[in-house]
C-alpha cells in the first residue's frame, strides 16, 4: 500500500504563540497511511522477511511545510506491538503521539490501528520517524522533509534538485529475535551484517554491485542531499569521491555553511548537504564509514552509493571512492562536529537562554548486573547494561504519559536526581561501586518555563565511548563539549552562548562531556536516552516531564479518545 497525502488549506486571521514557537493559523494538513508487514527482502545474498510500512525499507518520506499537521494512521498488520516515533518533531503539548512504547503510549496490537496527530512547529528541513518499540526501527523508518513556508525560500541559492540518503543497517538474522536472545543472555548484542544507502549495501559487500543505489546528477548543477542516519549502533563518516560537500543543516535547523570533504554523523542526527556537480562526467561512489571508538563488537563494513552524470562518456573500469577517516580518528570527527554552528541570521535567530534555573548532571556509563553463578552472556558472566546517573531504566507496563496524566499509583518515581549518587574521577580510574547500577522507573519533573541546563559527563565505567543522547519534545542548544571531567568553573569558560547548533541530539565524547540549554516551554512527558539502541536497551535512559503552565494554552492537551491500551 502506498502513501496517501491529501492537503487542504484552514485559513482563518491571526497568529497563535506558545512561548517563544510561533505558529501561523494557515497551514496545511497532510493525511497519510502506514500499513506495517511482513516483507521479503534480499540483500547479502540472502532472503528474509522484515517488518517493514508499505512494504519499503527505507520506508516512505512524509513531505510538509513549516508549521503544518499531519495524521498518520498507522495499520499494525504484523506479528507483535509497535510504535511510532517523530524524531525531532517538538508536538507541542502534545506528548500522546510522540510514540516511545510505554513511555507516552502503549503499543498499537497486531490488527489494531492508530491515528497519530503530528503537529510541526518552527522545524525547518530533514527530520526523521521510525518505529520505538524494541529493535523494530532498525527496518521500519523514514525520513521527513519539512520545505519553508510558502513565500520563503532557503537561506541558500535553490538547489536544481533534492535527494533523501538514509543510512541504515542490514541483519542476514531477524532483529527482533536478535534482541531478544541478547535480552535473555545478558550479553552484547551481535552486530549488524552490513550497513546500507537508501536500503542497499552496495560495493564492496556480496551480492550488491548491481544494486547499487544511484543518484543522476546533470554537470554543473547544484543539489541538496537530505541525510538521516537511521543505524542502530554507529556513529558514521559519509563523503563523496573527489567533490567537496557543503552542510548547512542539522536536525532540521540551519547552520553556517560548512565546506568539507566528509562529515560525521551519529544515529538520530539529520544533515542537509549541498553537492555540486563540478567534476569530470563520470561515476564516483558516495560512501560511509563506521566511526567507533570502543572495544565493543561492531559491523566493520562499509556501504556506498553512485553519484552518477548524466550524458555520454566512458564509464570507468575502476569507480572512484572517498578517502574517509579512519574507523578510531577521534580528532577527525572533532575536527568535523566542532564546527558546527547555528546560522544565527536576521531570517533564522537563535535565543540561548542566559539564565540558568535548573541544573542536572547526568553521567553517562555502561554497566553490568550481577548474575546469579556468573550465568549470564556478559563479561564476568554478568548482565550487561547502562545508565544515567547510576540508574538503569527501567521500562514500566502502562505508559507514564497515562501515569501521570491520570495519577497513577506505582508506575513510576519522580525522583530522578540532580547529580550522581556520589562523585568520583568519571574519566579515570574507576571502582566497582560505579558499575553495578540501581534499577529503576525514575522521571524527572521540571516547572513550565524553567531554563534548564543538562551536563553529560562521559564515564570510563565498562566500556567508555561517544553517546549519542536525544531528548523528546525539544530542540536544545549544544552550548558546550569538552573532554575529561566538567567543572563547573572553567568548563563554562568554553561555552559558546552566541551561536550553538540547535539540534535534538548530540554526541557525548567518549571519556567527555557535553552541555545542552533550552527552556522547557513544552508541557508533556518526554523521554531521554541514548541512541545507540543497544545502550538503550540496557536502560541508558529516564523522563523529563514538563509539568503543565498556568493556561490552558500552557497545558497538555487532553488525550485522543483511540489510544492504544495496555495489557
Amino acid at each position: 500500500m502506498g502513501s496517501t497525502k491529501t492537503s487542504l488549506i484552514l485559513g482563518f486571521l491571526g497568529f497563535l504563540f506558545l512561548d517563544s514557537l510561533l505558529f501561523c493559523s494557515a497551514y496545511n494538513v497532510h493525511h497519510y497511511s502506514f500499513l506495517l508487514r511482513e516483507t521479503n527482502f534480499t540483500r547479502l545474498c540472502t532472503t528474509k522477511s522484515m517488518f517493514t510500512v508499505n512494504g519499503q525499507w527505507p520506508g516512505p518520506t512524509i513531505h510538509v511545510r513549516k508549521g503544518d499537521k499531519a495524521f498518520v494512521n498507522v495499520h499494525n498488520n504484523g506479528d507483535y506491538g509497535v510504535t511510532i516515533h517523530w524524531h525531532g518533531v517538538k508536538q507541542p503539548k502534545n506528548p500522546w503521539s510522540d510514540g516511545p512504547e510505554n513511555i507516552t503510549q502503549c503499543p498499537i496490537k497486531p490488527g489494531k490501528n492508530f491515528t497519530y496527530e503530528v503537529i510541526f512547529s518552527d522545524e525547518e528541513g530533514t527530520l526523521w520517524w521510525h518505529a520505538h518499540s524494541d529493535w523494530s526501527r532498525a527496518t521500519i523508518h523514514g525520513a521527513i522533509v519539512i520545505l519553508p513556508e510558502i513565500g520563503k525560500t532557503y537561506p541558500f541559492p535553490k538547489p536544481y534538485a533534492e535527494q533523501v540518503l538514509i543510512l541504515a543497517e542490514w541483519f542476514n538474522g531477524d532483529v527482533k529475535e536478535l534482541i531478544d536472545e541478547a535480552t535473555s543472555t545478558g550479553g552484547d548484542p551481535t552486530p549488524s551484517n552490513a550497513y546500507a544507502l537508501n536500503g542497499q549495501p552496495g560495493f564492496p559487500n556480496n551480492c550488491s554491485n548491481e544494486t547499487t543505489f544511484r543518484f543522476p546528477v546533470q554537470y554543473g548543477k547544484t543539489y541538496l542531499l537530505r541525510l538521516v542516519n537511521a543505524g542502530m549502533n554507529e556513529e558514521m563518516f559519509f563523503g563523496i569521491a573527489k567533490h567537496n560537500i557543503t552542510v548547512v543543516a542539522q536536525d532540521a535547523a540551519y547552520i553556517k555553511p560548512i565546506t568539507t570533504s566528509y562529515i560525521m554523523i551519529t544515529p538520530g542526527q539529520t544533515m542537509d548537504i549541498l553537492v555540486t556537480a563540478n567534476q569530470a562526467p563520470s561515476y564516483y561512489y558516495m560512501a560511509a564509514s563506521p566511526f567507533f571508538d570502543s572495544s565493543a563488537p561492531y559491523d566493520t563494513t562499509n556501504t556506498s552509493a553512485i553519484l552518477q552524470y548524466t550524458g555520454t562518456y566512458t564509464i570507468p573500469t575502476t569507480i572512484p571512492y572517498p578517502t574517509l577517516p579512519n574507523v578510531t580518528d577521534k580528532a577527525a570527527a572533532d575536527n568535523f562536529t566542532t564546527r558546527i554552528r547555528s546560522l544565527a541570521s536576521a531570517e533564522h535567530p537563535v535565543y540561548v537562554p542566559k539564565n540558568v534555573t535548573t541544573r542536572i548532571f547526568i553521567t553517562v556509563s555502561v554497566n553490568q548486573i550481577v548474575c546469579a553463578n556468573a550465568s549470564c552472556g556478559g563479561p564476568s558472566g554478568n548482565r550487561l547494561s547502562a545508565s544515567l546517573n547510576n540508574i538503569s531504566f527501567v521500562t514500566p507496563s502502562t505508559d507514564v504519559l497515562q501515569a501521570y496524566y491520570k495519577s497513577l499509583p506505582n508506575v513510576f518515581d519522580k525522583d530522578f536526581p540532580n547529580l550522581p549518587p556520589y562523585k568520583f574521577n568519571f574519566t579515570g580510574d574507576v571502582g566497582n561501586n560505579t558499575l553495578y547500577p540501581s534499577l529503576g522507573t525514575k522521571a524527572k519533573l521540571i516547572n513550565y518555563g524553567d531554563v534548564v541546563e543538562i551536563v553529560y559527563q562521559g564515564t570510563n565505567v565498562g566500556n567508555a565511548e561517544n553517546h549519542p543522547m536525544h531528548l523528546h519534545g525539544f530542540s536544545f542548544y549544544l552550548v558546550g563539549t569538552g573532554y575529561g571531567n566538567f567543572d563547573l568553573t572553567n568548563s563554562t569558560k568554553t561555552y559558546n552562548l552566541i551561536d550553538p547548533p540547535e539540534v535534538n541530539t548530540i554526541g557525548v565524547p567518549k571519556n567527555g562531556w557535553a552541555a545542552i540549554r533550552f527552556v522547557a516551554n513544552n508541557p508533556g512527558v518526554w523521554f531521554m536516552h541514548c541512541h545507540l539502541e543497544r545502550h538503550a536497551s540496557w536502560g541508558m535512559d529516564t523522563v523529563l516531564i514538563v509539568k503543565n503552565g498556568p493556561t490552558k494554552e500552557t497545558s497538555i492537551r487532553p488525550p485522543p479518545a483511540n489510544l492504544p491500551v495496555c495489557s
